[in-house]
C-alpha cells in the first residue's frame, strides 16, 4: 500500500529463484542445441535456426499465449501432465519454463557464435592425435568458448529475471507465489503506489547495471581466440 515504509523482499527471492532455475534450464539447453547446430549439415539448418531464435524478437505476450496454448489443461502437454496432477498453468513451474523460454536464445546465441569462432586447425589437430569428439568438446572447445559462455549465462539470467509479459499470461500475478519484480511494479503503478514502482525501478536498474558491467568483464575484447593456442 502507498505510504508503507516497510520493504517487503520477497519478490526480489522469488524473481531470483525463478531466474536461477531458468538460467540453469537456458545453460545447458543453450550449449548443447549450439553445439548441435554448429555441426549440423542439413539442409534445414537455416529454419531450425530461426524457430530456436524466435523468442527473441516475438513480443513476450505471443510467447506467454502459446506457452497457455501448449502447457493449459485443454493442451496436449498440459493435459498429459495433469494425468500426473501436475499443473503448469498459475505456478512457479509456469514462471520458470516462460523466463527459460525468453531467456533461451540469448544462451543460444552467444554459445553458438563462440563455437563458430574456434579455429578448426586445433580441432584437426586433435583429431590427428586421436582425441575424441567428446574430449575434443571438453578440452579444447568449451574452454576456448569459456568467456562468451560466462557472458552468455548472466545475459540470460538477467533477462529471465526481468521477465514480464510471459510470465503474468502463463504464472499469473500471484503475491508470495509468482509476483515476480517485474509484475510487483505493474502491479504498483496500477495501484496508484508510484513511491513503491520507483523503489524496485531502482532495484532492478542496479541489477541491470552489475550483470552489463559482469559481461564487458567475461567478453574479451577481441574474439581471436587462437591467443590461447
Amino acid at each position: 500500500m502507498a505510504g508503507e515504509n516497510i520493504m517487503d523482499y520477497t519478490p526480489l527471492l522469488i524473481s531470483f529463484r525463478i531466474a536461477l532455475a531458468a538460467t540453469v534450464i537456458t545453460f545447458f539447453l543453450g550449449i548443447y542445441s549450439a553445439r548441435l547446430m554448429v555441426n549440423s549439415r542439413s539442409k534445414w539448418k537455416g529454419l531450425i535456426d530461426g524457430i530456436l531464435t524466435l523468442p527473441l524478437v516475438l513480443p513476450p505476450t505471443v510467447i506467454g499465449l502459446l506457452l497457455l496454448i501448449v502447457f493449459g489443461k485443454n493442451g496436449f502437454i498440459g493435459d498429459f501432465l495433469l494425468n500426473f496432477n501436475i499443473r503448469v498453468v498459475f505456478s512457479v513451474s509456469g514462471a520458470v519454463i516462460a523466463a527459460a523460454v525468453v531467456a533461451y536464445p540469448l544462451m543460444y546465441r552467444t554459445t553458438k557464435g563462440a563455437f563458430e569462432q574456434i579455429d578448426m586447425n586445433l580441432v584437426y589437430a586433435a583429431r590427428t592425435l586421436g582425441l575424441s569428439e567428446h574430449k575434443i568438446f571438453w578440452k579444447i572447445i568449451i574452454p576456448l568458448s569459456l568467456p562468451n559462455i560466462r557472458a552468455g549465462t548472466i545475459l540470460a539470467f538477467s533477462r529471465a529475471l526481468g521477465e514480464f509479459g510471459a510470465t503474468i499470461i502463463i504464472a499469473g500475478n500471484i503475491p508470495n507465489k509468482t509476483q515476480t519484480i517485474s509484475l510487483l511494479i505493474y502491479t504498483a503503478i496500477a495501484g496508484g503506489d508510484m513511491e513503491l514502482a520507483v523503489r524496485w525501478v531502482g532495484i532492478i536498474i542496479v541489477i541491470s547495471l552489475l550483470s552489463v558491467f559482469s559481461v564487458n568483464m567475461f567478453t574479451p575484447a577481441k574474439s581471436g581466440v587462437g591467443r590461447s593456442v
